[in-house]
Parts: structure tokens; sequence; C-alpha cells
């Protein structure tokens, strides 16, 4: 029997990111975080504010962040670990150093992230932002595929929230917060959000 010769196939192609009615992203890994709540009634989602974090600091990978963010960190499991593990913290999103985007909240609720707040003259900004952590410090640059994602879910919220300004958490907490620190290359994330009008701030 003759088999006929198959062309090779050409690399999949990336599936588009996508935001439900509820505000949960597809596709992202959900890890399920109680530190949340509903949103002020007839609130607007206007605002994203990226985080960096590391756990413990200045170290990536493991399962930490997530255990933070579920309530779960042992405090005895590393000596920086006991200062924080009371904790009730949380962030809509992260981004993983390789990439991979992990949802503890959907966007429709109120994630713990961004704490005393204050955006144009408006305070509590977990009210009406989201919050996106990346794991990182404020010294080491971020990855490219860290970039990328943010480009794609930035795009994929913005398509289903009106929103109006992306921001550091040191641009909501001046004095308080560092993160995402100088590491962090504004004008290429905002090139990946080219056309958006999104990043207005300098890098």
């Amino acid at each position: 029997m003759k088999h006929r010769h198959r062309p090779a196939r050409g690399p999949t192609r990336r599936a588009r990111l996508r935001i439900d009615a509820d505000g949960r992203a597809s596709p992202a890994r959900r890890v399920h975080s109680p530190n949340c709540d509903e949103r002020p009634a007839g609130t607007a989602i206007t605002l994203l504010v990226v985080h960096g974090i590391s756990l413990p600091p200045g170290e990536f990978g493991g399962d930490a962040i997530e255990r933070l963010f579920a309530n779960r960190l042992d405090p005895e499991a590393h000596p920086y670990f006991a200062t924080i593990a009371g904790l009730r913290v949380s962030a809509h999103f992260l981004v993983r150093r390789d990439g991979r985007l992990l949802q503890f909240v959907p966007c429709a609720q109120r994630a713990w992230h961004a704490g005393a707040s204050a955006w144009r003259g408006r305070e509590r900004c977990n009210d009406f932002s989201i919050g996106i952590e990346v794991e990182g410090t404020d010294a080491l640059p971020y990855t490219r595929g860290q970039y990328r994602m943010l480009g794609r879910v930035i795009r994929a919220l913005a398509r289903r929230y009106p929103i109006e300004d992306v921001v550091g958490h040191s641009d909501v907490a001046p004095g308080r917060k560092t993160d995402p620190g100088p590491a962090f290359d504004w004008p290429r994330l905002a090139r990946a959000l080219a056309g958006t009008g999104l990043v207005k701030r300098p890098g």
C-alpha cells in the first residue's frame, strides 16, 4: 500500500487569550484564593496594576507564591515566611518567569493586592483595578516570556473592561512600594501594547 506524503506542519498557532463574563482567563491555570470579596456595586474596572514578587525574596520557582495567596504558606519552611504567613493578600494573576499564567481571583471580584493606594486622586485602588503579579525582583530583568504574556493578558482584559491605565504598584503606593522596580522595562511593555495607548507613564 502506498502512503501519501504529508507535509510537515508549521508551528501551532497560539490560542487567543480570552476573558469570560466572570473575568476568568483562558488559557490560565486556576488556583483558588479566598483573599477576595465583591467590588462595590456599579464599579467599572479601569486600572491595571503591575506588581513584582518573589518568594523567598530573590528566589524563583516553587509554590510559595501560590501558598501565600491561598493562605497555606508554612511559616517554618523559610525564615522570611514567618514574617508574612499571617498576611491575607492575593492578586488576580501571576506571570511566572517562563511566561505561564496563573489566576487566583476572577476579575469580577476584588483581589486584595494594592493595599493603601490611590490613582488620579481616587483611593482604594482594589475597588476598580486588576492586579497582575510578575515573578521577579526590582533589580533583575524580567523575561521575554513575561513581557509577551503581559501583552496578551492586558490586551484581553482591555477587550473585556474599560481599562484606562496600566501602572506599577509603586505608582499607586509611592513611598510604600517599589515594585515592579527599576528593572521593569515599561517601554518594552508599551511596544507589546502598541496601538492601545494604555501605557502612558515614562520608562
